[in-house]
């Protein structure tokens, strides 16, 4: 039995005599941020400010389609073409306990597009482009009927008005909800393309990450001028299939945009503060 005059844990309290304790404050929730490369802690207001990008390490975050056209095109001058083309589903496609026209209702109402990609008409440091830009944000920028079709038309328009052309690439590849029916897209707008470029049009195309399978197989290569932010994941097939199937080690930076540079795939690094400079650059170098 304990001595009544021993104190123990539970009856001994401290007196407190200095300034009172104020009782910390709850942040609020996303002010701070990771940078996934360097492991930094990042105001996030001040990432914004940079562009989205890293200010310790030059990480290039990913960005949607809005406020891509708001970070490359003159303040206002953005016009949008073909915003009244939406997506069906032609295959009743279901998966995982919903169906596909589910998703997109919830694709759309979480981004405010009807489709994974944005197009229209801007000027980029005073010079007129027709602008296409891929939207990571709507099913990772998959290119199904929908997003084949208004390149297809941005495309056609820029043949018609002459236009430079530049389409912002970033895509998972062809969406598998619609079949053949997205691959199909590869061709249509590769030919778009041709035909663009025996009307002596300019095109140039900006990858970022990631930029894969069917889009990079066709339109995202096919480029006058390819450009590439830094760091950003290129390629068709993923890695793991690749070492799979050749049965040996992929190499250091493989699919990266560096690698591609030193291989020769793409033309330019650019990162995102320079982007809008080295576009207007190109314009005016390219001009008959």
């Amino acid at each position: 039995m304990a001595d009544e005059n021993e104190i123990t844990p539970f009856q001994y309290m401290p007196v407190h005599n200095g300034p009172p304790v104020r009782k910390k404050k709850d942040l609020p929730d996303g002010l701070w941020m990771r940078c996934p490369s360097c492991g930094q802690m990042l105001y996030r207001k001040t990432v914004a400010e940079n562009l989205e990008v890293c200010p310790e390490c030059n990480h290039h975050f990913r960005v949607g389609a809005s406020k891509r056209i708001e970070q490359l095109a003159d303040t206002g001058t953005f016009e949008e073409l073909f915003s009244d083309i939406a997506p069906a589903d032609p295959l009743e496609f279901r998966w995982a306990g919903q169906s596909y026209a589910q998703r997109l209702k919830k694709e759309q109402a979480k981004t405010g597009h009807p489709e994974a990609v944005i197009t229209g008409n801007a000027y980029i440091r005073g010079r007129r482009v027709a602008l296409g830009v891929m939207d990571g944000d709507f099913l990772m920028g998959s290119m199904g009927s929908v997003l084949g079709e208004k390149i297809t038309l941005l495309i056609e328009h820029a043949t018609e008005q002459s236009l430079p052309l530049v389409i912002v690439c970033m895509s998972g590849g062809a969406r598998m909800h619609e079949g053949a029916l997205s691959l199909m897209q590869m061709g249509k707008t590769s030919a778009a393309l041709a035909r663009y470029d025996d009307a002596g049009g300019l095109f140039i195309s900006v990858l970022t990450d990631p930029t894969t399978g069917g889009t990079t197989a066709s339109f995202a290569m096919l480029g006058d001028i390819i450009i590439a932010e830094p760091n950003a994941l290129i390629g068709f097939a993923g890695q793991r299939v690749i070492a799979n199937t050749i049965k040996s080690e992929l190499p250091k930076g493989f699919q990266r945009a560096e690698f591609l540079l030193e291989h020769g795939f793409i033309d330019r690094i650019v990162p995102r503060h320079e982007l809008r400079n080295e576009i207007a650059r190109i314009i005016d170098y390219c001009k008959p």
